[in-house]
């Protein structure tokens, strides 16, 4: 039986669903197009009549003009490629010697040295392939539109070349991410060519997500989903873990001696609901129910500091999870059905289910990770592989960069052509928490994706 009035609740989302349709200001709500953001480069046509057709047509004077009227339209300029140039001075003294001696004027470091590409192309190769997820071939055609042919054996080189440049800083991140109170984690497939069996075989991509005070999206690259590879990351991890259900996880949890918490998926959980829905639709919905209503508390308490998310889970999603609990006890399954399966899975994570209750950092479900994972599964649709374990582990270090820039909301172009411009000039020791993607943010503030902001706030609502 449920400790609080369940109107209770539902009065107070409601409030909430209100006030989040109120417009937060009192100007009147712009309907039709978006607005032209400003800071773009205007070009102003003027358009005027012959004096033949401004005659006015009582007096016969020539009318004049008393007013503008504007309207804007957006207009497409090609990118397009230049020429750098570097004329290094060499000098050499006027007198005559026996040995000449000739100074030549250092060029600045390059992120590859001695190669065709500036910081900004291979910026731009590196988003094309990782944000917007273009294979070799297609770069290639765009490239050639504009009059110069690279082979895209060229452009993985630079992939390569730029992703060792990278290397230090992707550890950094990662140093970062096990830093945090909580890490979401996720994987899944692509394919790594295998020059032996002359075919592809299944390799794994993983993403790790810090929490709020390292907001860095870290992927890894290993050959198959066993144990060592989520073990070998989380190594030297304390906090909590939220992930699915695989089993490989248990044997981390057991050997970190209680260091790493297990916190499960309420989104994951409910999918085996929402099948059983198909032959067992009375008790199904009833548990689908259910889970809404923990999800309306978690809409009642978001944007709100981690104690008080923590006191409203405690005073309304406590006693909802009891009552299942003490639903699930009371009812038989058949152990093959969905539905058996659906309760088995519950019963199976129940203390991690419930763990999110704990504290208001926690998240209900996993849906951060898999959030993580769009990339690489648009991605293995275009470029359909991964060409060896070396450029697997290239590639992880890559979509690092980009995805925690989209998880920063920071524009990935301008981020990488500074990271690699700088990072060519750094010598080892030299910190590298200036480049972190939040941070350099701060500094450029300026080159905020605003496209990622607002797909930000339409998630949020």
């Amino acid at each position: 039986m449920l400790l609080f009035d369940i109107g209770d609740l539902e009065q107070l989302v409601e409030e909430v669903r209100d006030q989040e349709k109120q417009p937060t200001k009192r100007t009147p709500k712009k309907h039709g197009r978006r607005l032209i953001p400003d800071g773009l480069p205007q070009e102003i046509i003027e358009h005027t009549l012959p004096e033949s057709d401004i005659v006015c047509p009582v007096d016969g004077k020539v009318m004049e003009p008393i007013r503008r009227e504007e309207s804007k339209q957006l207009d497409y300029i090609p990118s397009k490629l230049k020429v750098i140039v570097h004329r290094r001075a060499v000098y050499a003294c006027p007198e005559k010697h026996d040995q000449a001696v000739l100074v030549t004027a250092p060029k600045p470091p390059q992120p590859i040295e001695k190669g065709l590409a500036t910081s900004g192309l291979l910026a731009q190769v590196v988003v094309s392939k990782f944000g917007d997820h273009l294979p070799g071939y297609r770069q290639e055609d765009i490239f050639s539109r504009h009059g110069v042919e690279i082979r895209r054996s060229t452009l993985y080189d630079w992939m390569s070349g730029v992703a060792d440049l990278c290397l230090p800083l992707y550890q950094r991140m990662q140093q970062r991410v096990l830093e945090s109170f909580s890490i979401h984690t996720d994987d899944t497939t692509v394919k790594l060519v295998d020059k032996q069996l002359r075919s592809t075989k299944p390799a794994r991509f993983w993403c790790y997500q810090g929490d709020a005070e390292h907001p860095y999206a870290v992927y890894d690259f290993t050959l198959d989903r066993a144990r060592e590879g989520p073990a070998k990351f989380l190594e030297s991890y304390q906090g909590y873990l939220q992930a699915d259900a695989y089993s490989g996880y248990d044997g981390i949890y057991l050997d970190s001696g209680g260091a790493i918490q297990e916190v499960a998926c309420w989104a994951h959980c409910r999918r085996y609901w929402y099948k059983a829905r198909e032959v067992d639709p009375a008790r199904a919905h009833w548990v689908i129910g259910l889970i809404q209503r923990l999800y309306d508390v978690e809409k009642l308490a978001k944007g709100k500091p981690h104690q008080e998310r923590r006191d409203l889970r405690q005073k309304y999603s406590v006693p909802l999870l009891e009552e299942l609990r003490t639903w699930m006890d009371g009812k038989l399954f058949l152990p093959k059905s969905t539905t058996g399966e659906a309760a088995r899975y519950t019963r199976n994570q129940w203390a991690a289910l419930n763990r999110y209750v704990e504290d208001g950092r926690l998240a209900i479900d996993n849906n951060a990770a898999k959030r993580l994972m769009k990339p690489v599964a648009i991605g293995r649709k275009n470029w359909l592989f991964v060409g060896s374990v070396e450029a697997g582990a290239r590639a992880a270090v890559l979509v690092s960069q980009v995805a925690s820039c989209k998880l920063n909301q920071v524009e990935p172009w301008a981020y990488l052509r500074d990271c690699f411009e700088k990072l060519a000039g750094r010598s080892p020791g030299d910190s590298l928490d200036d480049l972190l993607p939040d941070r350099w943010l701060n500094d450029h503030p300026n080159h905020r994706w605003s496209i990622g902001s607002l797909r930000q706030q339409e998630r949020a609502t």
